[in-house]
């Protein structure tokens, strides 16, 4: 198993690209602490993935992640893995945006994703080892219309990584991003159906993407095969950028 005993915080893991990186991540050993805001999402993930635990965290707020990784640490006594993966989107053209708007998706989006990787890599500095998986997007390569925030937010995420990669891969701490393109999950299934067709088309493999796909992603960066991978931005969009 590719993961072996490994301990895994997963942030938003509760449904989409989160939770089928939690059951990716069982598949392969690891002791998989499930992270999101929403309790009861949280106990129907756990309940569908044996050996996992849950905990309810606002990456807003620091007082939740600190009770969590401090139980964590009682429980475990290691932190090997962090997937940086909670995020929101609340889209509009610039001249309609609301400050609010702006400001919920930066502070999940990027402030969220500070707060947990600070809180997290002290003990991973302590044990000198451990891997952590940003959440981008290729709209953090490329920007989007209508999508000022969320943009911001993650060509930040990838400032993040290479800044971390630098600070922390002589410490045995590996930083890498994943930027998924259109990935079939409850919030683009959302989008009107003939914005869906159209990023159909424009993907060279003619088709959204699955969670799944996107968890293989995040494994392969979390495991050991990557022990050589740090400071990356790995696009995974089918071609949608090509």
């Amino acid at each position: 198993m590719r993961l072996k005993d490994k301990v895994a915080i997963i942030t938003g893991a509760a449904k989409g690209i989160g939770f089928a990186t939690a059951q990716r991540f069982a598949q392969e050993g690891a002791k998989v602490m499930i992270a999101d805001i929403d309790p009861e999402a949280v106990n129907a993930a756990v309940d569908q993935i044996p050996g996992s635990e849950a905990y309810e965290v606002n990456v807003t707020d620091r007082v939740s992640i600190q009770a969590a990784v401090d139980q964590i640490m009682q429980r475990h006594g290691r932190i090997d893995i962090l997937i940086n993966n909670a995020g929101i989107t609340q889209d509009a053209r610039l001249v309609k945006m609301t400050e609010a708007q702006f400001d919920a998706v930066i502070d999940v989006n990027l402030k969220g994703v500070f707060n947990c990787a600070q809180l997290v890599v002290p003990h991973m500095l302590e044990a000198g080892r451990g891997s952590i998986v940003n959440a981008s997007s290729v709209v953090g390569i490329y920007g989007n219309f209508g999508q000022t925030n969320y943009a911001a937010s993650k060509f930040g995420v990838i400032g993040f990584t290479k800044t971390w990669a630098r600070e922390l891969g002589a410490k045995g701490v590996r930083v890498n991003a994943v930027c998924p393109g259109f990935i079939a999950t409850e919030m683009v299934n959302a989008m009107p159906e003939n914005i869906l067709r159209d990023i159909e088309r424009r993907s060279w493999l003619g088709r959204l993407g699955t969670p799944e796909e996107i968890a293989n992603i995040y494994l392969f960066l979390a495991s050991d095969e990557a022990s050589y991978v740090n400071g990356v931005a790995l696009e995974a969009s089918g071609g949608i950028s090509l």
